[in-house]
């Protein structure tokens, strides 16, 4: 028994002097639970929304009061035209409209019913739908109020309009969020061993002492890589096309451009971790890990980064899939051009060239 306990006071010992034991063991737990149970939430909250009120009598102003005062609504600047609407709706700045017709009061005391229009954005069909239900939720609730008051059935009906996918179809949302994905995972895994596998087969001393330079070194570990990862995503847009109906709605050349990009940021990001790495497992385990949970957590193809605690939103902002996945839905789905993706645009291409010359600053010509 003696002999028992001083080995496991020996293991135990041998833990704790291990701090990167120390952080798995007890930091990501502790990480999944904050995030998971605090941060990351399906309920969708402070959406952006326009209320256009073209009957301005006291029902509608009523109403509009109980929407503004739900925590799950951000009332934006009212808009009075059609196309002001249909803009807003293109750039992605409101998930939905609340339109009340002209004479609505006239009509609901005469009729005892009135129809109010409510529009979304459902290329994200999860939060097209709760939104829809908190409206109707609150409208029915009015109906309650209003008919106890007035002593007669009035009734408020809600005439829903779904954009950009009125089957509310899972794939104009979810082949996005693949795309992101799978190509910063292919690209950035593929990648992460290419430098260090040198190191382990010992074939490093051959590259450096050859005639190449360092940047023609990692031009040709890049290249192969570039044009596998072209040739998938080209895969999926035909896959999604075929068996999901789903077309590619704007410039087919825009998004492509637009997706060599973010390929060649995950692959800077996969030499980066290639650079900095010693075994060819520690860069895998890296790249899948680094880059798995942040893409699927912060990018919105999950959990709406609006309703993220302001830290992860700041965070969010250095994830490449975040801005790759709204620029394939505003092309892929809405058929915008550049005017309505160059932000993106610019932030991965700064992106890409920053990571890439932090990648050659570190290749060491020596080992």
């Amino acid at each position: 028994m003696k002999q028992l306990i001083v080995f496991i006071k020996k293991e135990f010992l041998q833990v704790f002097r291990d701090k990167r034991s120390l952080l798995l063991l007890f930091g990501l737990p502790i990480a999944q639970i904050v995030l998971f149970g605090f941060a990351l939430s399906n309920e969708v909250k402070n959406s952006k929304i326009v209320v256009v009120d073209y009957s301005k009598d006291v029902i509608t102003s009523q109403v509009i009061r109980k929407i503004a005062a739900s925590k799950y609504f951000d009332i934006e600047q009212s808009m009075q035209s059609a196309d002001q609407l249909q803009a807003a709706f293109k750039k992605g700045a409101i998930k939905m409209a609340v339109i009340f017709p002209a004479n609505f009061a006239a009509d609901l005391l005469h009729t005892n019913k009135a129809s109010v229009q409510v529009i979304a954005d459902a290329s994200d069909p999860n939060v097209a739908t709760t939104v829809i239900d908190y409206v109707t939720q609150i409208i029915n609730n009015y109906n309650v109020q209003l008919g106890s008051l007035s002593g007669q059935p009035l009734q408020i009906v809600p005439e829903v309009q779904m954009m950009y996918n009125p089957e509310l179809l899972g794939a104009p949302n979810f082949i996005p969020g693949v795309m992101a994905l799978v190509l910063m995972l292919v690209c950035t895994m593929m990648t992460s061993v290419a430098i260090v596998k040198e190191k382990e087969l010992g074939t490093m001393e051959i590259l450096l002492v050859s005639p190449f330079k360092p940047l023609y070194i990692i031009i040709a570990k890049l290249t192969p890589n570039l044009l596998i990862s072209i040739v998938n995503f080209f895969i999926i847009l035909i896959l999604s096309a075929v068996f999901l109906d789903l077309q590619v709605k704007g410039s087919l050349l825009l998004l492509t451009f637009c997706s060599i990009l973010f390929i060649l940021t995950s692959l800077s990001i996969g030499l980066l971790i290639s650079i900095g790495a010693k075994t060819q497992q520690a860069a895998m385990m890296g790249s899948l890990m680094g880059m798995m949970l942040p893409t699927m957590l912060l990018t919105g193809f999950l959990f709406p980064v609006e309703n993220m605690p302001s830290a992860l939103q700041w965070l969010a902002n250095f994830v490449p899939s975040r801005w790759y996945f709204i620029i394939v839905k505003q092309v892929m789905l809405k058929g915008l051009g550049i005017a309505s993706i160059w932000k993106e645009t610019l932030i991965l291409l700064g992106m890409c060239v920053g990571l890439f010359a932090i990648s050659l600053n570190r290749f060491k010509i020596r080992l």
